[in-house]
């Protein structure tokens, strides 16, 4: 990130600080891709971050931002206008929950699924490796698009955790930046000498539609754009990259479709029970756009259920995001044998093991499954979660790990794992 931008917009929340701390670090003594070092600026708020990128944005140079959770919603009114003025700004988000009843600093897909409706992009990475590879395609994306992106990881799932990756070098990633689109957002920039317009101003409802509606053609751009250069990565990484990678058998009849580090779990107990060869898994890369012919694309034509699961609440909805839009893809595709669970799971990083996502192909294999189910916890006020066989374990050997340092705050409490 710290090589694509110009500009950094910060301001400190968990667990998003040490992403601005690195590049602020890195600010003293190293030069973009652009010529220069990142100009670090520390706002007195997230209102203010993106207040003043949007600015910059305004004026020529690339900017990004690090944020989490409520941070990100004091964001939304300007991610209204990045996206409506076709700004090619990012944001890196390690997804946080939303405080309602209580606050908690642990990581879900709320903050996520409550900026969907500006029309920004959103990427997700599913693991620290993922997040090293797409890092750049966000970037790439934003420049090419010409609209900004958000890519978002579980907050300290991934975050924190710490692990061995491969980085690409920086001089194979800089072969494949549009420079040409970089020139033509600069040339694009508000100039009282050389580019005098004016923008932002009112319209009325003889105009306001027509304006909306054709921007329809950029969003059409950005999949075959997004496809474009997970393609590339896919090349200088050896690792697959799509807009939905499917994994499992091919002749599946039961997967689950989900994004984040959960993704990771499920591929474990896929290899480990996968004894008839009908579990599969859809990892979601590109959130939005949504895509409805790639995911199509992907599923097996042997597929008979789908269980989506969401790391997220949506109070008084008729499902969660994902959910719908999966329910919708198959609509649209005439797909009317194809049974979808929607399902809650992993709020405020409550644990995700193998036995969970075992409950899950369970559930949706049994003759009775129901709508809205959660898993991870006993609900005995509802009576939503599915039943857990609690002695199962994959057969995978295990390595025993210490786990240590969790939350440089100093606010977040022993994790503890089986």
């Amino acid at each position: 990130s710290y090589m694509f931008t110009e500009v950094a917009g910060i301001y400190p929340i968990t667990p998003a600080s040490p992403m601005a701390e690195y590049t602020d670090k890195e600010s003293s003594n190293r030069l973009n891709f652009f010529g220069p070092p990142v100009k670090v600026m520390e706002m007195q708020s997230e209102g203010g971050v993106s207040a003043a990128i949007h600015g910059i944005l305004q004026s020529g140079m690339l900017a990004a931002t690090y944020t989490s959770s409520q941070g990100l919603l004091l964001m939304i009114p300007n991610i209204y206008k990045m996206v409506g003025e076709c700004l090619p700004c990012v944001i890196h988000v390690a997804s946080r929950s939303i405080a309602t009843r209580s606050l908690s600093i642990f990581g879900d897909h709320q903050d996520i699924y409550a900026i969907r409706q500006t029309g920004i992009i959103i990427l997700c990475s599913h693991s620290v490796q993922e997040v090293s590879d797409l890092t750049s395609v966000a970037h790439l994306i934003a420049i090419d698009a010409s609209l900004p992106v958000c890519h978002f990881f579980d907050g300290f799932r991934t975050s924190h955790e710490i692990q061995n990756v491969e980085f690409l070098q920086d001089e194979e990633i800089k072969k494949i930046i549009p420079f040409n689109k970089v020139k033509k957002f600069r040339n694009n920039s508000l100039n009282p000498h050389f580019n005098p317009v004016s923008r932002g101003s009112s319209e009325n409802e003889d105009l306001y539609f027509q304006g909306r509606e054709a921007q329809n053609i950029y969003f059409k751009n950005t999949i075959d754009i997004a496809e474009k250069y997970l393609k590339k990565i896919s090349f200088l990484t050896g690792r697959d990259y799509s807009l939905f990678t499917y994994y499992g058998s091919k002749k599946a009849k039961y997967v689950i479709v989900a994004m984040g580090s959960v993704t990771e779990c499920i591929k474990e107990v896929i290899d480990s029970i996968n004894d008839k060869n009908d579990l599969g898994l859809i990892k979601v890369h590109l959130y939005r756009p949504f895509s409805v012919k790639h995911f199509i694309n992907v599923l097996p034509s042997s597929v008979k259920k789908i269980a989506v699961l969401d790391r997220t609440k949506e109070c008084g909805a008729s499902g969660e995001p994902l959910y719908l839009d999966v329910i919708a893809a198959l609509s649209q595709c005439n797909k009317k044998d194809i049974s979808v669970y929607g399902g809650r799971y992993g709020l405020s990083s409550k644990d995700v093991q193998p036995k969970h996502i075992k409950a899950v192909f369970d559930f949706i294999r049994s003759d009775n499954p129901w709508n809205s189910f959660t898993v991870g916890i006993n609900d005995d006020v509802t009576k939503l979660s599915i039943p857990v066989d609690e002695n199962f374990d994959l057969k995978n050997d295990y390595v025993s790990c210490l786990f240590y340092g969790i939350g440089g705050d100093g606010t977040v409490s022993a994790n503890e794992f089986p």
